[in-house]
């Protein structure tokens, strides 16, 4: 008689193009198995062949759950989807699996590996429901993204001009044109702007909690919007560790016994947005607050690195930010210097 099934996990690979998918089972006993595998489109028609697959595959009457990781916005199409469907879906912050992979008799790292442990992981872990993002941080996110993308262009268009302008015979229409195309860009960057306070302004809640988080130093409504934006209102962080993770501001070094060889660099693995969101107000809170001041100062004295003691502030920042937004509590000017055993031991 075949034993009870208490879990059946698909586990998904998530990458632009595919979607790679392992299924396993864990029966009456806990006894876990991986026994599936398969590679399907990630668009419209490959989520209705992985769907059948998967059916196909499994016992309709005991409890699945899909699961996969949280990977930028290529995951979120695919989690809408089976959302829709009526699915048990868990999303995971990515720092949570390689953790978890690092635990696993498995020595390559490849797509089947990784839904593999990500199935594994599905059927060891209770895990929670997905639950789908405010529409309002929805937006947010589309739109600073749409602002981000502006500025690097309007910064390369103003590169193009100074060197045209430098040249022995500059090209008057050419530098007419990219003169228009800055105003241009000016103009829809402010366009931007006034969407983003309208969507704030429409969302007392939300209002209320931007209002809070900006008495931060160095954290404006642009640099709060984006962090709540990139992470759904820290809908998947549990911790001030997962959150610098998910960020990729974790600081590695390339190490050979007791010499560094090279320089130490952020690990640059997780959100690029929020990387970049932080990098500006880090350097305002260097240089107008004693107490980041100071966290930069140390940090830098004892290793004559500056990058490490800019990210050092830059994590402090998005730390602040999440406690602020999980005690609704403004920062106080002494908030640090009460904390200032826990910085130290940073």
């Amino acid at each position: 008689m075949a034993s009870r099934l208490l879990k059946q996990v698909a586990g998904i690979d998530v990458a632009q193009k595919e979607l790679v998918v392992s299924l396993g089972k864990m029966d009456e006993n806990a006894v876990t198995t991986v026994y599936a595998n398969k590679t399907f489109s990630n668009n419209e028609k490959g989520f209705l062949s992985m769907e059948a697959w998967v059916n196909k595959h499994t016992i309709a009457e005991y409890p699945l759950r899909y699961v996969m990781e949280a990977t930028g916005i290529y995951h979120e199409r695919f989690a809408y989807y089976l959302a829709g469907k009526g699915y048990a879906v868990s999303i995971i912050m990515p720092n949570k699996i390689s953790n978890f992979f690092r635990t696993l008799e498995i020595k390559t790292i490849t797509d089947k590996s990784m839904s593999a442990a990500i199935t594994m992981f599905g059927l060891e872990k209770k895990l929670d429901n997905w639950v789908q993002p405010k529409r309002v941080f929805r937006n947010l996110r589309q739109i600073t993204r749409e602002r981000e993308q502006l500025i690097a262009e309007r910064t390369m268009i103003k590169n193009q001009l100074h060197a045209e302008q430098s040249e022995a015979f500059p090209g008057e229409d050419t530098i007419r044109r990219m003169q228009d195309r800055i105003k241009m860009i000016g103009a829809q960057l402010k366009e931007i702007l006034s969407e983003i306070r309208t969507a704030v302004a429409q969302d007392p809640e939300l209002k209320q909690t931007l209002a809070t988080i900006t008495t931060i130093p160095g954290i404006g409504l642009l640099t709060a919007a984006v962090i709540l934006a990139e992470t759904n209102g820290f809908e998947l962080i549990r911790s001030k560790k997962q959150l610098t993770s998910y960020a990729g501001l974790d600081v590695r070094e390339k190490e050979s016994g007791s010499s560094v060889k090279g320089k130490p660099r952020i690990s640059k693995r997780g959100n690029k947005h929020l990387r970049k969101a932080m990098h500006l107000p880090a350097l305002a809170a260097i240089r107008y607050s004693e107490r980041y001041k100071a966290i930069f100062v140390r940090i830098v004295s004892r290793n004559s690195v500056k990058m490490k003691g800019t990210v050092a502030v830059q994590r402090k920042l998005l730390e602040m930010v999440y406690t602020i937004y999980k005690t609704n509590k403004p920062f106080e000017k002494d908030y640090l210097q009460q904390n200032a055993r826990i910085d130290q031991n940073s």
